[in-house]
């Protein structure tokens, strides 16, 4: 992966982790939004530093297009480190009826504290976090049930904190979205890059879609034999780009000479992946530890 994706540095990113710390104080909970097909990749490691004890619900976002067994390994993997989380999709509507009472549940020692001082009707307050483009403004919209947020399929559209009532006791203290400085490992720039979170004008597509093809023969080859009309023979043996003019061809992306538009190629499957048009594909599962085996 080219370098300047791994150290791509977004410019209001150290303003935006200034600011989540200086609101902090004025809410109950944080609402911290991941893509069910990359949570460990979409899961900004400033949060956690910032957020500290918080109570936290996880929403697993776009989870239609993410395959239903992996992310239900996810959900059970926040769970296990006693976050909330709920498997949502902010299109469709899934999930959403269970957020309400799931953040009740989380902060049950502050509505019990208020309800000692005889305190009602108090709406609880949570900061909604998440990198650019995981859904923040859909979840927004979606649980307000007006346009309160702008939404595009694109990252970076919110650029300011904002404060939204919803018709239930609870007000929402929207982030801007915000990536870190640089990432560690190639495989995260990959999948950020891959799902949209990282603006595509920055990526040697190419390159990624390269990458993708290999990742999605060993993921699910089935799926991607398929959508594409790949013979079954290439199914070994052949390297990323191999693949990415194999489907080239199979759709007629040609150039004068009979070659290949790889760009075009490359752009179409990213798309395409991004949409859910290749199938339900998770592109990382979590990472379980298994204890030590004992001796007899």
């Amino acid at each position: 992966m080219p370098s300047k994706i791994i150290q791509w540095f977004p410019g209001h990113m150290a303003k935006t982790r200034r600011m989540m710390a200086e609101c902090l104080p004025l809410v109950d909970a944080v609402i911290e939004i991941l893509d069910a097909r990359i949570p460990r990749s979409s899961q900004n490691p400033e949060i956690d530093k910032i957020c500290g004890d918080k109570p936290r619900l996880v929403l697993l976002s776009k989870s239609t297009l993410a395959n239903p067994t992996v992310t239900s390994q996810w959900k059970q993997y926040f769970e296990a480190k006693e976050r909330g989380c709920l498997i949502c999709d902010f299109v469709t509507g899934a999930g959403m009826n269970e957020i309400v009472p799931e953040l009740q549940r989380l902060c049950a020692a502050t509505l019990e504290k208020w309800a000692a001082k005889g305190i009602s009707g108090k709406a609880l307050r949570a900061m909604v976090v998440g990198i650019p483009n995981v859904g923040k403004s859909s979840f927004i919209n979606k649980i307000t049930g007006a346009k309160k947020a702008r939404v595009e399929d694109r990252p970076g559209v919110t650029v300011d904190k904002q404060w939204v009532k919803t018709p239930y006791r609870l007000e929402l203290l929207d982030m801007p979205g915000v990536l870190w400085p640089k990432f560690e490992e190639r495989t995260v720039a990959e999948n950020l890059a891959m799902t949209g979170a990282i603006k595509d004008q920055i990526l040697d597509v190419e390159e990624l879609a390269t990458a993708l093809c290999q990742r999605l023969v060993a993921i699910d080859p089935d799926a991607f034999f398929a959508r594409y009309n790949l013979p079954d023979d290439m199914r070994e043996g052949y390297d990323g780009y191999d693949l990415l003019e194999a489907v080239g061809r199979k759709r007629g992306f040609l150039v004068k000479g009979g070659d290949v538009n790889t760009e075009r190629t490359a752009l179409m499957l990213l798309d395409e992946l991004r949409s859910g048009k290749i199938g339900r594909i998770s592109l990382e599962k979590p990472r379980v530890k298994h204890p030590a085996p004992t001796e007899n």
